[in-house]
């Protein structure tokens, strides 16, 4: 959620940020903003007033005045009309809080002012690439989803009967493959100093609304209709509410987390899109890191959170590129935010597998995640980051396609012989 105080101000270089993602109307809030200063500042004045007449009555019962004089009693009669008056601006004041709270919501974070200035993904920048030594030559590659089925590791059909479209079921050395790479990833960001963690699967709206998934992605969740209980689009929701509505010490920071979930959206407006194999599914596998950190330090924490996602593909021999986004692609959360995409030889393409952003202290403020400084007044939001270490899927996806070997067996990765006890699919 962007800082009201920053919106007011600076309004016009607020919009105009704003203006880069797309059409978003401050004035709304400006207006409501300046209605709940004036009642602040009409609450103060009578609020003073009340507590200088609680001291004058004292004061002068004190010095001898007799409590049933007719001073008293006009002062106390000001002083109850006061109490009413007070009593009405109160509500009024949280109302409009409460309205404007809902009117930003839904207005997304500022883009970086280092974040490339463009309308869509067309306008995105590709920083590197690495690999390509590894992209496969074999020009008869088949689609992931047909060697899957053909070695009987993935089974689409009969996960459809189960479910409907969307869904996968993985069988025997497919299944194997998927926890390998789970375990894999886990062992190497633990080892770079993430510590696991193992969140519910099912988080409340509060939650949902402090990383941003709530109101603006509502449709593309599932939700339980008997409770207030959604399945969690990403383990980012459950990380990063961990810690909602705390104040941390400023030395335990940075946090770093990763945790491996089962993850649910309904890709609500994709319809048409990979319909096809892992790319796209309702229900899909994932290793998450989530950073705490502080401001100072988040656009470093940033760029190494990109090298930790990079460092998994690198150690699976995955060609892949980096693009930094755009204003007009970013996520609704991030203010800077790099894709990974990994090269998929039966496309001819790279197809994203990890997107990292720091979203600074969007989600922080809405989910009241905050730090003290020893020898420093009040506290300061952290800066969060989130990016996926990886997709598993998508990464089996791509494993299957570049380790494709011309008899139609799967080469297992070096890295992932030990997990497996096997080098061939």
């Amino acid at each position: 959620m962007l800082d009201i105080k920053l919106i007011r101000e600076n309004p016009t270089a607020v919009q105009e940020r704003l203006n880069l993602r797309g059409e978003y109307d401050l004035q709304p809030i400006l207006t409501l903003d300046e209605q709940r200063r004036q009642l602040e500042q009409e609450r103060i004045v009578l609020q003073t007033r009340s507590n200088d007449i609680g001291k004058l009555v004292g004061e002068k019962i004190k010095s001898g005045c007799d409590p049933k004089a007719e001073e008293i009693k006009a002062l106390r009669e000001e002083g109850q009309q006061l109490k009413v008056k007070l009593s009405e601006l109160e509500p009024k004041e949280k109302e409009i809080d409460v309205q404007i709270t809902q009117l930003l919501l839904p207005i997304p974070n500022l883009p970086s002012e280092s974040t490339p200035v463009g309308k869509d993904e067309q306008e995105n920048v590709e920083i590197r690439r690495w690999g390509d030594e590894y992209i496969p030559q074999n020009p008869n590659i088949l689609h992931h989803a047909d060697i899957g089925e053909k070695l009987n590791l993935l089974e689409f059909k009969q996960a459809v009967k189960i479910a409907q479209a969307r869904f996968v079921a993985l069988k025997g050395a497919g299944a194997a493959l998927e926890r390998a790479l789970i375990q894999f990833m886990l062992d190497r960001h633990t080892k770079n100093g993430y510590l696991e963690v193992i969140p519910p699967l099912l988080v409340n709206s509060t939650s949902l609304t402090a990383t941003g998934q709530l109101p603006k992605f509502a449709e593309e969740s599932f939700k339980c209709d008997s409770d207030d209980l959604w399945l969690i689009p990403t383990s980012e929701v459950s990380v990063m509410n961990l810690y909602r509505d705390e104040i941390l010490d400023a030395e335990q920071l940075p946090i770093y987390h990763c945790s491996y979930t089962p993850c649910f959206r309904r890709e609500a407006g994709s319809y048409g899109k990979d319909t096809r194999g892992l790319i796209r599914l309702h229900q899909f596998n994932k290793v998450e890191m989530v950073k705490l950190v502080h401001p100072d330090s988040s656009e470093a924490e940033h760029e190494k959170l990109v090298q930790d996602a990079e460092g998994v593909l690198q150690a699976l021999k995955l060609p892949y590129r980096v693009i930094e986004l755009c204003t007009g692609d970013l996520g609704f959360s991030a203010a800077k935010c790099y894709d990974i995409e990994v090269w998929l030889p039966s496309a001819g393409t790279y197809r994203e597998i990890s997107s990292c952003s720091n979203v600074r202290d969007f989600q922080a403020r809405r989910a009241n995640i905050r730090f003290k400084e020893a020898g420093k007044k009040g506290t300061q939001y952290v800066h969060a980051l989130n990016g996926s270490g990886l997709a598993i899927g998508r990464t089996m996806a791509a494993i299957l396609e570049n380790y494709q070997q011309p008899d139609e067996t799967i080469r297992i990765p070096d890295v992932l012989q030990p997990y497996l006890g096997r080098e061939i699919l």
